[in-house]
Formats: structure tokens, C-alpha cells, sequence
């Protein structure tokens, strides 16, 4: 049974409080009567969340949090103690972030990037905002152009650290943003590297053979909203007046122009672009 992390486990026993589930291993965990369905009993399977109560005891819920232990991604400051923050992680039970595993003062209401883990010596899940710490080594089943989530974390001289797939660290390039970001902005991606430091790099827009097939749609159906059936922009437009009406870099917006020119649904200028 692990706790910090979604079990499968069997229904053994009811109880006056609840009725207690088991694992393959024989260990017990109470499942309190307000998670018990009206039709759940001894011998079914269920999926639920093991965690700690307010004593510390071991407790099996069929909420979800946020993040479970080995997640990174971003929590609400719900309050501050003596001891550290407390987040929302959606459960009844806030997540403690020790003052050791904070980066900065906090205050309710702050959204923080962490990193959720297991206290060994107390069974205890708990966050971190030392990041570096947690985050995993891409495998092998990460590849350049396989689409992922992203969460922006913070601005560095070159672009946006992020997380990526609630478990690994990447990195978009300031050349690949075409919209207004912010810590915490939740996102597609597409892996662009997967570099020897084990970091990635990442696009926030499609790339490749499918990327442009993605941008033709995307302009064709612009200039199919637009009254006129055609855009002021073409292929002598600035990269700036680019970016601002259709939200692509010019590279993007000149192969996704090439494409529609070839399906012969526009027509070209070079300061304009119309539905043929």
C-alpha cells in the first residue's frame, strides 16, 4: 500500500465507521463511511487515495488531489503556521510546505510551484519548493514532436522554465512564445529535445509535418471568420504585425500559407492573403 499515491484496493469488512479495505499484502485501511457508496461491499475493487489523517493515521478517501507524491505542478497557499505553509491540494486535509522547503516568504492566497513527496520517517506527504530535487529523468518513450503538458514556472534570460508532464523539467525558448505567459499558465506543448542534461526543450505550438498541417487549419479557418475572407498580412509583413493577427511566428505562417497555396484554397499577396 502506498501511501501519498491512488491504490487499488478490496473491500474486506464493513465497520460501524466505515469499512476497510485490503492490499495484496493483508494491510488494512479504513475507508470512512462518508466516501462508502450505498451499493459498494466486501469483495469489490475500488481505486482510492491513501493518505494521513489529522492523528497521522493511515486513511484510504475516494477524492482525488491535486497531485499525488512524485507530481510537480502548482497549489494555493491556504494559510501559515508555525511550522510552514499550508496548501490546497484538494483534499480535506491541506498539504504542510516546511519553512526548510521554501525558496521564499509566503502568504495566503500565493500560487507556488512544488514538488509533493513522502517523509519516509513519518509516512507523511509533504511539498517542496526545491524543485531540482524531484524532477525525473526523461525516458526513453520521450521523443522530439510527442505532445505534452506544460506549466510555466519562471522567466530566465533565454525564455520559460516549466514542468513538464507533472514530472520533468524543461525550458521554452523565448523565440517560441507568440502569447502573454505567466507563472503558473497551463499549456500543450511539444517536446522539441530531449537534451544529455535531461532537461527539455519545448514548443509551445505543433512542429513538424503534423505542426504545419495544424497552422493551415488554424489560418484557413481565420480567414473563413474574417468578413472579407482575407487577412492584412502577407508575405513582406513584419514578424511583429505576424504574431499579433494570427498568434504564429512568420516561419510558421508563410509554410502554413504554402500549404493552403497548394490546396489552392487562397490566394497570396504580399501584404494580404484572401480565400480563393
Amino acid at each position: 500500500m502506498k501511501i501519498g499515491r491512488v491504490n487499488t484496493l478490496t473491500a474486506a469488512r464493513p465497520s460501524t465507521i466505515g469499512i476497510y479495505l485490503i492490499d495484496e499484502e493483508g494491510t488494512e485501511i479504513l475507508l470512512p463511511n462518508r466516501y462508502v457508496s450505498d451499493d459498494l461491499k466486501p469483495g469489490d475493487e475500488l481505486e482510492v487515495f491513501v493518505y494521513t489523517d489529522s492523528e497521522d493515521r493511515p486513511v484510504a478517501v475516494t477524492d482525488r488531489p491535486i497531485l499525488h507524491c512524485g507530481q510537480i505542478g502548482f497549489l494555493d497557499v491556504t494559510s501559515v503556521g508555525t511550522i510552514g505553509a499550508f496548501l490546497n491540494w484538494g483534499l480535506e486535509k491541506d498539504l504542510l510546505l516546511p519553512y526548510r522547503e521554501q525558496t521564499r516568504n509566503l502568504k495566503p492566497g500565493d500560487r507556488v510551484a512544488v514538488a509533493v513527496e513522502l517523509d519516509e520517517q513519518s509516512n507523511r506527504p509533504f511539498a517542496s519548493m526545491r524543485l531540482n530535487r524531484f524532477f525525473q529523468e526523461p525516458s526513453d518513450a520521450l521523443q522530439a514532436g510527442d505532445q505534452v503538458d506544460v506549466s510555466l514556472t519562471k522567466p530566465t534570460d533565454i525564455g520559460w522554465n516549466c514542468i513538464v508532464n507533472q514530472s520533468f523539467e524543461g525550458l521554452v525558448y523565448q523565440n517560441e512564445i507568440f502569447q502573454d505567459v505567466f507563472p503558473g499558465l497551463s499549456v500543450s506543448g511539444w517536446i522539441s529535445k530531449v537534451r544529455d542534461d535531461g532537461k527539455l526543450d519545448i514548443r509551445l505550438q505543433p512542429w513538424g509535418g503534423k505542426g504545419m498541417d495544424v497552422h493551415a487549419e488554424r489560418l484557413l479557418k481565420q480567414l473563413q471568420d474574417s468578413p472579407n475572407g482575407s487577412l492584412p498580412v502577407g508575405d513582406k509583413s513584419s514578424p511583429d504585425e505576424i504574431i499579433a493577427l494570427t498568434g504564429m511566428s512568420k516561419r510558421n505562417f508563410k509554410q502554413a500559407v504554402g500549404n493552403l497555396f497548394k490546396k489552392k484554397l487562397i490566394v497570396p499577396g504580399p501584404n494580404q492573403i484572401s480565400l480563393k
